[in-house]
């Protein structure tokens, strides 16, 4: 109840900070890498819902074509997995697109582990239990996104991460960090935020344009 409560707030803290620091030169890289690949902000924000629905901007480095350069000479859309740049997909791969998550885990809006944050829309669909995953912090990395990742149900991930937020432990929690940090290593993709090839039902969902 401690760690629930107090460390694990603490242990986001020390994390994120130390983790921005170390990593502020890959960030200068990346931004720098995005620039000359694309026109377009570095930096992609959208609405999410958090920890008891309050609503809050997720940060991830852009992956994907602005909406001013996403149409062909005719007028006709580009389709989203053509939008995807050349650094976008190379971040998309190795899950560097989400490392501005750090900065929302300092803030307080997300958490190193706990459920993937979610859409109001999405969350206008829970039921009375379902919406119990917003008891707690939204995680970068979850019990969902390692326990089967793209094989799993929609349902299934929502019961994953209730799971999770029924038995909270420093142990669960570095657990899962360790298993996310394997799986990356491995370039196997840990299912973040991926919505251009998930349904409008499943867990995280970006809209087609990466500047709203």
């Amino acid at each position: 109840m401690i760690y629930r409560k107090f460390l694990k707030r603490v242990m986001d803290i020390i994390f994120s900070g130390l983790a921005l620091l170390v990593l502020s030169p890959i960030f200068l890289v990346i931004a720098i890498a995005i620039r000359v690949d694309t026109r377009g902000p570095v930096i992609f924000t959208q609405k999410r819902v958090g920890k008891d629905k309050a609503p809050f901007k997720i940060y991830k480095f852009r992956t994907m074509l602005t909406f001013e350069d996403s149409f062909y000479e005719d007028g006709t859309p580009i389709e989203n997995y053509d939008r995807i740049t050349k650094v976008g997909n190379f971040l998309r791969k190795t899950s560097m697109d989400e490392l501005p998550q750090l900065i929302n885990i300092f803030k307080g809006d997300m958490s190193i582990v706990g459920p993937r944050p979610t859409l109001q829309y999405q969350v206008e669909k829970y039921n009375s239990i379902q919406v119990r995953r917003l008891e707690i912090r939204p995680g970068l990395t979850g019990h969902a996104q390692v326990s089967g990742r793209n094989s799993l149900s929609w349902e299934e991930k929502i019961q994953c991460d209730l799971n999770y937020v029924d038995r909270i432990t420093f142990l669960r929690d570095i657990n899962i960090i360790l298993k996310t940090v394997l799986v990356v290593l491995k370039t196997e993709k840990v299912e973040f935020t991926r919505p251009d090839s998930i349904s409008k039902h499943s867990g995280d969902v970006r809209k087609d344009v990466e500047n709203s």
